[in-house]
């Protein structure tokens, strides 16, 4: 049972399980960058912080009881943080990275994201490169991405690789599996026939926001 488990145990399995790093989770909760692993690996600190423990806690959707937090009263406070990669997805030229960094977190009410029928585990943030999907699409926008993909493909913005590039276009599909790669802006060229296969979709835009 869980509940039965070390903190640091329980800690530990969760970063694995979620694909993160000791490195990234310090910078979370505002550390140096060997505190979780000092902490799961050494012992030190003997417990988690309350504040550092309930972002922590928060961030991985879990009880606080269930990292070293009293078992009584456990409230909910509904955000889910849902991780934002340092990379862009290209409105325009560019080349996606070797791998995904963590850049940070954005709280969403998991009840509204729920609503929208979104699996908020299913779900990153990344920002926008370029122009060619103005005005839906701004330069520097934070774009959600929902990574499920499965069944057909719904028309509407995605986030896809075509020729090792990273890019968000507006899909729609052919008949015999063919794409129309599209830009918003009109100053840009779209790909109105495109063999399926060589396009790889990484999930659908399903929300975006902007500094005004």
């Amino acid at each position: 049972m869980i509940m039965e488990e070390e903190p640091r145990t329980v800690l530990e399995r969760l970063i694995v399980q979620n694909g993160d790093d000791f490195a990234g989770l310090s910078k979370l909760i505002g550390r140096n960058p060997t505190y979780v692993q000092q902490f799961i690996k050494r012992g030190s600190p003997k417990k988690l912080p309350e504040v550092e423990r309930g972002i922590l806690a928060r961030y991985f959707g879990v009880a606080e009881n269930i990292l070293g937090g009293p078992p009584a009263h456990a409230t909910k406070t509904g955000i889910r943080l849902i991780p934002k990669l340092a990379v862009g997805a290209s409105a325009g030229p560019g080349a996606i990275p070797d791998h995904e960094t963590l850049a940070g977190k954005i709280g969403f009410d998991e009840k509204w994201l729920r609503k929208q029928g979104l699996d908020p585990s299913k779900l990153s943030l990344i920002q926008v490169d370029g122009d060619s999907m103005s005005p839906t699409l701004n330069h520097g926008d934070d774009i959600m991405v929902d990574n499920r993909m499965s069944g057909a493909m719904r028309d509407g913005i995605h986030v896809s690789r075509l020729d090792d590039v990273l890019m968000v276009k507006r899909l729609a599909s052919g008949p015999e599996r063919r794409l129309s790669v599209l830009s918003d802006n009109p100053a840009y060229p779209g790909w109105p026939d495109v063999d399926g296969a060589a396009v790889t979709i990484i999930g659908r835009v399903v929300w975006a926001g902007r500094r005004l």
